[in-house]
């Protein structure tokens, strides 16, 4: 047989094939509007027609699927198929409004994404209190926040805003963060760097290295640098490479930040609470009793229930000096038998135990 007429045959194949796949994602689409349909005559409220446990169930079973048909994909890139499958489909049910950290082309858009896919309303807000604000009042369904780094650590405006939110934490997204050199004359007689004073700390020595005498300009988002640096000569930005193709900008450098794993984790804010998975992270702030060993014994419930705390971080409690309140997250669901009965016994404890939200865990 011919070259020609086995690439002809094995493209008839791959015709078919994508026939057979339009007809599905046809039939999908025409369920998820039936699902939409029962869920307005039952009354649900529009936050209910994202359910994130439900999400991760479903993407969970098309990783292992995967696996079971020795897919030459890897997991994660069918995954991303089927996230976005998944958004066009929430879409035609109900154009989901998420606010986030702006401008356009920022790395929380890119979490946004990440999270819900692209088929969602992205909604632009210059500060991260606005965007509590923009859920609290039922302008934007979810929102979405930066909360640490794995190189500069925690984002402490974020976890003071819970202190007086009611809203609850549904979800979290690890992003794997590469920041580039951009500029629109690739990256000619640069005479300052514009960028988020964040990604200029975490980009720090290659800037020390490579561009000793260049001014670094800090501006209050990466994006907002692009924007400046697009617009003004002898000018670059320290951002991601979609704020580059965003404002027209060339890389003139790629992944300069100086630690190969920077990753920056990020709270969905919503005003629903999320079902358990079997796969939980539970967010709490907690107030202690100002007497000795108060932490000691504010934490001793996690020990006795064999709960892992996987981060604490104390923050002024703004009420009285000297008095903190902490932010903990632990493994498991607040509905899980061992959590539930930590949480009683650390009530007796503690002045204030305000659950923040049990999640899905992100998986990078």
């Amino acid at each position: 047989m011919s070259t020609d007429k086995a690439l002809g045959d094995v493209r008839q194949q791959i015709d078919a094939i994508d026939e057979q796949i339009q007809a599905l994602i046809t039939q999908r689409a025409n369920c998820a509007l039936e699902v939409a349909r029962v869920k307005r005559e039952q009354g649900e409220p529009e936050e209910g027609f994202f359910r994130p446990e439900r999400e991760v169930e479903v993407l969970r079973r098309v990783k292992q699927r995967n696996r079971e048909l020795d897919s030459p994909l890897a997991d994660d890139d069918m995954a991303r198929v089927f996230r976005e499958l998944m958004s066009m489909c929430l879409a035609l049910q109900l154009p989901i409004k998420v606010a986030f950290l702006g401008p356009a082309g920022t790395f929380t858009q890119d979490a946004a994404h990440k999270h819900f896919g692209r088929s969602i309303v992205t909604v632009p807000l210059g500060a991260i209190d606005e965007i509590f604000r923009e859920v609290e009042s039922g302008a934007a369904h979810f929102g979405v926040v930066p909360v640490e780094n794995s190189t500069e650590g925690v984002i402490t405006y974020t976890l003071d805003m819970f202190s007086r939110s009611d809203l609850r934490v549904c979800g979290e997204v690890d992003l794997r963060i590469h920041h580039h050199l951009l500029s629109k004359d690739a990256g000619k007689d640069v005479q300052r760097v514009y960028a988020h004073p964040q990604a200029l700390a975490q980009c720090r020595e290659w800037l020390d290295s490579n561009m000793p005498a260049v001014e670094r300009v800090a501006v209050s988002s990466n994006a907002e640098g692009a924007r400046r640096a697009a617009e003004e000569d002898g000018a670059a930005a320290v951002a991601s490479e979609t704020a580059g193709a965003l404002y027209g900008l060339k890389v003139c450098c790629r992944n300069i930040e100086d630690e190969s794993d920077n990753t920056t984790r990020f709270l969905v804010i919503g005003r629903e609470s999320c079902g358990p998975t079997g796969n939980d992270r539970t967010s709490l702030l907690v107030v202690g009793r100002n007497r000795p060993g108060m932490l000691h014994s504010l934490l001793g419930p996690f020990q006795r229930h064999g709960i892992s705390m996987t981060r604490i971080e104390s923050r002024p409690s703004r009420t009285r000096l000297w008095d903190y309140m902490f932010f903990i997250d632990i493994e498991g669901h607040e509905q899980d038998k061992s959590v539930a009965a930590a949480l009683v016994a650390m009530r007796v404890e503690a002045a204030v135990v305000k659950v923040l939200g049990s999640y899905p865990k992100a998986e990078l």
